[in-house]
């Protein structure tokens, strides 16, 4: 088990990717944090990991209730965390949002509210937790990006420019924290099989797979397992990298 007794917060955890990479996280033998905004979803999620009662001590599963753009119930569930566990090894920035629309359509609210999650969200749940990285000499930060992020895509001039932002924000901090003994990278999926794709038309969703080279969609488990490597020591020169896992979309 790679990742033994190390504890590792998940934003966006209650589904998709997010629950997939939590899942993973424990086969590997961490301690995880399910963080997400909904209560239900979350305690849903915890149940579905194969513990009901997170509350419990001997639990590797941690509940956390949060809004990524709130700080302050931000720095309380790091509060929490480190009162519980005493350290946080990971943090995967996996949270995020779409509100899809044309540049000539989209309107302010769309564009401020997809930035503020998927943008500021991920600077605020960074700041918090890197202190606690800084205070160890150690830690992985992972951010999840998209190939939209390099590339661009019709109607998502908003989420485009979050996923490119974070790797922005990826570079940098590789630079600022590398010599304090922290990782930072990128993973940019391609088109996942998520519910996030369940509102595409089939006909709009047949063209996208057509798009790759595999043929297919990934899977959640498929960027969970890029995770799992990227937050452990069989990564540990990887610092400041942006990888695609999209089944070769962009050839």
């Amino acid at each position: 088990m790679r990742l033994k007794d190390r504890v590792v917060v998940v934003t966006g955890a209650a589904g998709g990717i997010g629950l997939a990479s939590a899942r993973r996280f424990l086969e590997e033998g961490a301690r995880v944090v399910v963080a997400d905004l909904a209560p239900a979803r979350v305690a849903a999620a915890c149940a579905e990991l194969g513990w009901a009662d997170p509350a419990d001590p001997a639990s590797p599963v941690m509940a956390g209730v949060v809004d990524v753009t709130d700080r302050a119930q931000i720095d309380r569930l790091v509060a929490a965390v480190l009162a519980r566990w005493g350290r946080i090894d990971v943090l995967l920035n996996n949270a995020g949002i779409t509100q899809d629309a044309r540049l000539v359509k989209m309107t302010d609210a769309q564009f401020d509210q997809v930035i503020s999650v998927n943008l500021k969200g991920v600077f605020e749940c960074t700041q918090a937790v890197v202190r606690t990285m800084i205070g160890q000499g150690s830690g992985v930060v992972i951010n999840a990006s998209s190939v939209v992020g390099v590339y661009g895509n019709f109607g998502q001039t908003n989420y485009a420019a979050t996923k490119a932002g974070v790797i922005g924000f990826t570079k940098t901090w590789a630079r600022e924290l590398g010599p304090q003994g922290i990782r930072v990278v990128a993973v940019c999926p391609g088109f996942v099989e998520t519910g996030i794709l369940k509102s595409i038309p089939q006909p709009v969703l047949q063209k996208m797979v057509d798009k790759v080279p595999l043929g297919r969609l990934g899977q959640p488990q498929e960027i969970a397992s890029v995770y799992a490597f990227l937050a452990s020591d069989d990564a540990s020169y990887i610092n400041g990298a942006v990888i695609e896992v999209s089944g070769g979309i962009m050839l």
